[in-house]
């Protein structure tokens, strides 16, 4: 499966809206709308998952479609797993 990033969403988007919005170019395995965790408010973005061929199609057709009067930016999500580390500690006071 090929996961597809879909920003820039109206706060109204729904689940099924951007299921039927990518069902045209294949089928859908997943929707996720990402919601604020301490509010539950939509933040405007989410995941789609299609098979690659389906996924590449809906990309090339949906990027800079119109939505709620927002313009979607659409693309292939990057993988967030088995990345490098966090890193980001404070380095010690002192001479370098």
């Amino acid at each position: 499966m090929t996961s597809i990033y879909v920003g820039n969403l109206p706060f109204s988007a729904t689940e099924d809206e951007i299921r039927s919005l990518f069902e045209p170019h294949g089928e859908v395995q997943s929707v996720k709308l990402i919601s604020d965790r301490e509010t539950g408010r939509p933040r405007g973005f989410g995941f789609v998952e299609m098979d690659p061929q389906a996924a590449n199609a809906a990309i090339e057709a949906l990027n800079g479609a119109q939505l709620g009067g927002r313009s979607l930016r659409i693309n292939e999500a990057a993988d967030r797993r088995g990345g490098p580390g966090g890193g980001g500690g404070r380095r010690p006071a002192g001479r370098f």
